[in-house]
């Protein structure tokens, strides 16, 4: 994606009707093959009917009336916000929608400049990533102001108090929860941790209250050390800060890694990598095919991950706001089932797994029929 441009995601269809004409002998029964015209005739209304029909789709999107969204996320530059944004993408683009996306690579500037012209250009519907901000609440109420229909995800939870929005998470205290038990388990609840992670983002939040509630039932886990920056190059700061800690403290003083981004776990296996520390334990939040290549390496230190399909996050948040435009009942909020990712679990395959493998080690990953209504399938077969 081009830094400060709208990507436009545009699914064109070309269809082409070939007709075969047969011709049979001059002797055969003209009534016969009368007959079996009439039988195909039928038939093939039959199909362009079912083919063409809009039965059960909300009048906003069963005429010609354009439908334009724009997809509007603050963080950028990673794995995670490419599936996220293509899912809603293609979501949309499946559904007849107009799809504009855009990334701010984390300049709120940027960010809030988008959401401005989006408004300006009054767009049908938006949809809001990683707003943290006082700045997020007050672009989310105008828009709505003006009409806009809003979800939003992973942004402050004072959005919910606007009428007609919907704010959409990952279940933050399940991805940390799943992290944590299997780190405890492994160590027997004894374990000189490094924690990486960044305050400021909701999501974070989140997933620090349950690091603290675990570091407060557990006396056995000890937090020796912590780094945590959201830019550009999260990834390239944490590998140095990693390598700073892991010369400070020595072979034996650092049992595991807590990592809240898996940014922050690529940077930290990265640096454990380059000085051969492999007794070092990562666990993270989150997943793309960045982070399964690198679990999947020999000796690789990042044992497991507790993630949500970011491409489903993607979908299901561009299905509510098909939902809203269509003028049907959404909730206030949403959260997505999380999934803990074992290193083991890859190990089983005998082909290197990625993200649209995944499903085969782990059934149930990336399946969701959450707010897919019939109408909605209805439109994708006439799109």
């Amino acid at each position: 994606m081009k830094k400060g441009i709208f990507g436009k995601s545009l699914l064109v269809t070309l269809m082409a009707s070939v007709l075969l004409v047969g011709c049979g002998d001059e002797n055969a029964d003209t009534s016969e093959a009368s007959g079996n015209n009439n039988d195909n005739t039928e038939n093939n209304s039959e199909n362009e009917n079912a083919e063409g029909s809009m039965d059960g789709v909300p009048e906003r999107f069963a005429g010609d009336e354009e439908t334009k969204i724009r997809v509007i996320r603050k963080i950028g530059g990673d794995d995670h916000t490419a599936q996220f944004l293509a899912g809603a993408s293609e979501e949309g683009s499946s559904l007849g929608f107009d799809v504009d996306v855009f990334t701010a690579n984390g300049d709120s500037a940027r960010f809030h400049d988008a959401i401005a012209q989006a408004i300006d250009e009054n767009v049908d519907g938006l949809i809001i990533s990683h707003g943290d901000d006082s700045a997020t609440f007050d672009a989310v109420n105008e828009a709505r102001e003006a009409g806009i229909e809003v979800v939003t995800f992973d942004s402050v939870p004072e959005l919910e108090d606007i009428e007609g929005v919907t704010s959409t998470s990952q279940d933050d205290e399940a991805l940390a929860t799943l992290a944590l038990e299997q780190l405890v388990q492994d160590h027997d609840g004894e374990a000189n941790i490094v924690y990486l992670w960044v305050d400021g983002f909701p999501p974070m939040v989140r997933r620090n209250n349950i690091f603290q509630e675990y570091m407060d039932e557990y006396e056995g886990l000890v937090e020796v050390d912590r780094f945590g920056v959201a830019a550009e190059d999260t990834t390239g700061q944490t590998q140095n800060a990693v390598s700073a800690m892991l010369n400070a403290y020595p072979e034996g003083e650092i049992d595991a890694i807590f990592a809240t981004w898996d940014a922050f776990a690529i940077g930290a296996a990265r640096a454990i990598n380059e000085v051969n520390r492999n007794e070092i334990d990562i666990y993270g939040i989150d997943v793309s095919n960045a982070d399964l290549e690198i679990m999947q390496q020999e000796d690789s230190p990042w044992k497991y991950t507790a993630a949500v399909d970011p491409k489903q996050i993607g979908s299901v948040n561009m299905r509510i706001l098909a939902k809203k435009l269509a003028g049907e009942e959404t909730p206030v909020t949403y959260d997505l089932d999380a999934t803990l990712i074992s290193q083991e679990q890859l190990q089983t395959s005998d082909e290197a797994v990625n993200m649209e493998s995944l499903q085969n080690i782990i059934p149930e990953w990336g399946k969701s029929d959450e707010f897919l209504e019939d109408w909605m399938e209805t439109l994708k077969a006439n799109n």
